[in-house]
């Protein structure tokens, strides 16, 4: 196991930044997840790090070696790919005994001690003597797994593993990948657009964006206090609210009336800022309310886990809620809306303000 230190690095292809003087330790025996949208250089760092990319600028170190200059095959780095490059003519055991019967310091009984491990890890004891072609594409992609952390590499990169499993198969796969992490605790790096996989998998998230890291926190953290407004659209499904507001005498005026937030930091009076909230820190209330302000709910969906999303119009904005259960409200009922200022961010210009409840 060793930590991962980018430092000052830069990615250039031509005119196109693809990641932009980066700074960021990824721990050691830790599993991080670069998480972002398309584009964001995720998959660039990455192929940094495992060397099937050179940096323009900056040092990539493994602990304290620098990377610098060494092909892939030096750097003692384990991959799994969203097509996983699986032999049909070997069993499971066989593939994943790959790479150990390469090294010859590696003796019979260590091999098979591996093996077993692996197998156990990944549930797939029953499966050993199986052929790659019997398997679904999520046990396939257990194999490649079990075969990049058998050999014990000081860092196993995953490069978005799941994209092309079927669901049902993805979410025995996500369970295998956190026990694999955590019982074997290797330095892993997993890259992928899916908030889901990250917040269910990573001790840290690097939450990415036009070759930045704009935060990197433990998951309960950034979900909960995310630094940036993107940070708080793009985590939570449906993201968070942004809300105009303004601030009177050092606080960010309440939209929905019930307790204005207090600021930590000088901030212009008069000046328009946006209080943050998510929606399942939305309130809906039927019948008027001291602090809640009136509302028209445009639609309602059932999103992840039954819950209920609504959207509602107010005046100039609109504001999603998440309930528990189900609600007979129909598009076209007015409602009315309030939150807690506790559950609240204040931001200016995209980033977050200290704020008395910071």
């Amino acid at each position: 196991m060793v930590e991962v230190v980018i430092r000052d690095v830069t990615k250039k292809f031509g005119d196109f930044t693809a990641v932009d003087t980066m700074n960021v330790t990824f721990e050691d025996g830790a599993v991080t997840c670069l998480l972002g949208p398309s584009g964001c250089g995720k998959t660039t760092l990455m192929r940094m790090i495992v060397g099937l990319e050179t940096p323009t600028s900056g040092r990539i170190l493994f602990g304290d070696r620098d990377m610098s200059g060494l092909p892939p095959r030096k750097r003692n780095v384990g991959m799994v790919f969203q097509y996983p490059v699986m032999y049909p003519t070997l069993s499971v055991e066989e593939n994943i005994a790959l790479p150990l019967d390469q090294d010859r310091s590696i003796d019979s009984a260590e091999r098979a001690r591996r093996i077993d491990e692996v197998l156990d890890v990944l549930d797939m004891r029953d499966r050993r003597n199986a052929y790659i072609g019997e398997l679904d594409s999520g046990s396939r992609q257990k194999v490649a797994v079990g075969r990049a952390v058998a050999r014990r590499s000081d860092i196993v990169l995953f490069d978005e593993p799941t994209t092309n499993v079927e669901v049902q198969a993805k979410l025995a796969l996500i369970r295998a990948f956190k026990l694999v992490t955590r019982r074997l605790k290797q330095t892993i790096i997993y890259v992928t657009h899916d908030q889901t996989e990250a917040m269910t998998l990573a001790d840290h998230v690097a939450l990415m964006r036009d070759g930045r890291i704009v935060q990197y926190d433990r998951p309960h953290h950034l979900y909960k206090v995310p630094e940036t407004e993107f940070a708080g659209w793009f985590l939570g499904n449906p993201g968070m609210n942004f809300i105009p507001a303004r601030v009177e005498q050092g606080r960010a005026v309440n939209p929905f009336g019930n307790g204005d937030i207090s600021l930590r930091e000088q901030v212009a009076e008069g000046a328009e800022v946006k209080v943050g909230i998510r929606p399942e820190h939305v309130r809906i209330l039927r019948d008027p309310a001291p602090g809640a302000v009136r509302g028209i709910l445009k639609d309602r969906s059932i999103g992840i886990a039954g819950r209920m999303i609504l959207r509602i119009a107010m005046d100039g904005y609109e504001v999603k809620a998440k309930l528990d259960g189900l609600s007979d409200l129909s598009p076209g009922d007015p409602v009315y809306v309030t939150a807690q200022p506790d559950k609240s961010s204040v931001y200016a210009d995209g980033k977050r303000l200290a704020a008395g409840n910071a």
